[in-house]
């Protein structure tokens, strides 16, 4: 399931870079948007009706708890941008998710728990990611084309690669 997520993480991330960088001014990223996040819930809702149905311990629900943290970033993106809403509160979400990717790191590294230190370090560099939207919306200072960049090369290197890598069983275990 993992791979299948990060492949469409990847084009989402790149495609909101790409939608910043170019300065699109419509609302065509909430496509991209609806069509990943609702991907990654529900596939991550199926997951957790199969532990529940198995009887799974909480490493079971680790992963689909962290990984609707991705579901709703991109979901929480396409009604902001459909509705026009007050995007502070997003700003406030996105800290939140950047602020668990430190122990969900940390847990890879140090525990092997929810994968390995290669995923430890993923999961830092989309806390800066995310950290960005906090700092852009509530902070407001401006990244520049610095959060573009960022989602581009993350959406390449972070989910594309490893998504499509674990698709075709050779990503480290």
């Amino acid at each position: 399931m993992l791979g299948i997520v990060l492949l469409y993480v990847g084009i989402v991330l790149i495609s909101n870079g790409c939608y910043s960088l170019l300065g699109i001014k419509d609302k065509s990223n909430v496509v991209m948007n609806l069509f990943t996040g609702g991907l990654g819930l529900v596939l991550n809702i199926i997951s957790i009706g199969i532990g529940v149905a198995q009887g799974a311990d909480a490493s079971w629900y680790y992963a689909s708890g962290t990984g609707l943290l991705f579901a709703f970033t991109y979901l929480y993106t396409a009604i902001n941008t459909i509705f026009d809403f007050d995007k502070r509160l997003y700003g406030i979400y996105s800290l939140f998710v950047a602020i668990n990717t430190i122990p969900a790191g940390l847990l890879c590294i140090t525990q092997g728990y929810g994968g390995n230190w290669i995923y430890g370090l993923i999961w830092w560099a989309w806390g800066i990611l995310w950290l960005t939207a906090f700092i852009e919306i509530n902070l407001g200072k401006p990244l520049g084309k610095f959060t573009g960049y960022l989602g581009v090369i993350e959406g390449i290197v972070t989910a594309w690669i490893p998504g499509f890598l674990m698709l075709v069983g050779m990503w480290p275990a």
